[in-house]
């Protein structure tokens, strides 16, 4: 199987694609860090990030992609742009005719290193030894792209493989419960 993970940043986006056999054994295809200038209108921002995801996804033709839930920070500037390219990359994805497994920061964690609380470091030396890479890739956006592909490809598949209630982990489980909650009192 091979996934495209994408960590979605309007400065720093993320974009990691690996090959995983069926016995879990992952080989990086291929990783790089999308990067826009602040300088520039969100919308030229917006489209550079398309053209890069769509230029990795002609190019190396993944049969899926894994993307990093957004989730409430407390930066709501951060927030906002995270959400814009979330939507840029559904997009993208969707003209592709792929599937996305969306994956909260926690499940990432949890699959690649065995802990939901993991630092950055922990997520970056794990995806290194799990590609068989004599060092982590940087910047951490590329190691966190890279995470999300390994997460979705052994199995941690977000909202679109599991309906609720089947299979899903207790994070993915509580972030539903709180999806509904929040759809009710608006």
């Amino acid at each position: 199987m091979r996934v495209l993970g994408i960590d979605p940043g309007l400065t720093r986006c993320g974009l990691g694609v690996v090959d995983v056999a069926a016995d879990r054994r992952a080989r990086l295809v291929h990783v790089e860090t999308l990067h826009t200038m602040r300088e520039l209108a969100v919308e030229q921002r917006l489209v550079t990030i398309a053209e890069g995801i769509r230029r990795v996804l002609a190019e190396f033709r993944p049969d899926s992609v894994a993307l990093e839930r957004v989730f409430a920070q407390h930066n709501l500037r951060t927030v906002m742009g995270t959400a814009q390219v979330s939507g840029v990359a559904l997009v993208t994805a969707a003209e592709a005719g792929l599937s996305v497994g969306l994956h909260t920061p926690t499940e990432v964690k949890a699959a690649v290193t065995g802990y939901g609380a993991a630092e950055k470091t922990q997520v970056g030396a794990m995806v290194a030894r799990i590609l068989g890479l004599p060092e982590p890739p940087t910047p951490a956006d590329s190691a966190d792209a890279l995470a999300l592909a390994i997460c979705h490809a052994w199995g941690g598949d977000g909202e679109h493989a599991h309906p609720a209630g089947s299979g899903e982990t207790p994070a993915q489980r509580a972030w539903r419960a709180a999806e509904k909650a929040s759809r009710r009192a608006s």
